[in-house]
């Protein structure tokens, strides 16, 4: 989710991240800010300091005197020691001043993320032979580049970030698609009968499995019963 106030900056941020495979929600006031995140589970919020009421500040320390552990990204004008402080001691995870580049607010996004996805850091993703490379954008199997659209990525990161857990259509419908549009009702089937092609296709082993009335899984487990 992007909270910020001036439209046309929340429009494009919006744009370049959907262009790299996010599904983004834009908000433009405290008060909505508050009302979408406690009721949908972001992966992550870029929020400006500057809003109408309540202002980022305030939105950052309610959300995390409720409970919240979502990474929050600060987005700031001015820059200043006082501010930055102001930010993290509120709650916030990271800030980034105004303006920046797409290409560092993509660096810091998947900073945080790894981050809130166990700790570890680490930039790669792996299933069998099957790796993505969340820093270079990268995806493999068997030591073979697999070109993808943003979508197909974003569809097989749902995946590999939950190996061997079965995920419905509606829960990639939620990472991978805004909430705003309406998804035809085969549109995930068609990316997950592409992504097997691409990542499945002349391999002995398949990962992409059917779990019949439930959903799909990832795993190099073979197929369920």
């Amino acid at each position: 989710m992007i909270v910020e106030d001036e439209r046309r900056i929340a429009a494009y941020v919006k744009r370049g991240l959907e262009e790299h495979g996010y599904a983004v929600d834009a908000v433009h006031t405290g008060q909505d800010a508050l009302y979408w995140a406690r009721s949908t589970p972001y992966d992550l919020i870029l929020l400006d300091i500057l809003l109408p009421p309540p202002n980022g500040l305030v939105v950052c320390r309610q959300l995390r005197q409720q409970g919240s552990g979502v990474p929050i990204l600060m987005l700031t004008a001015r820059g200043t020691v006082d501010e930055r402080v102001s930010g993290l001691d509120a709650g916030a995870d990271d800030y980034l001043v105004k303006p920046f580049s797409l290409k560092e607010l993509l660096a810091r996004m998947r900073a945080l993320t790894r981050r809130s996805d166990g700790g570890d850091g680490l930039p790669v993703l792996r299933v069998a032979d099957l790796t993505m490379d969340t820093t270079s954008r990268r995806v493999g199997r068997a030591g073979q580049e697999i070109t993808l659209t943003a979508k197909e990525y974003a569809v097989l990161e749902c995946f590999l970030r939950e190996p061997d857990r079965v995920l419905t259509r509606e829960a990639i419908a939620e990472h991978v698609w805004n909430y705003d549009v309406h998804h035809e009702s085969n549109v995930v089937d068609v990316y997950i009968r592409n992504l097997r092609r691409k990542i499945d296709d002349g391999h002995d082993l398949k990962l992409l499995h059917t779990v019949r009335g439930a959903g799909y899984r990832l795993t190099a487990k073979g197929p369920p019963p």
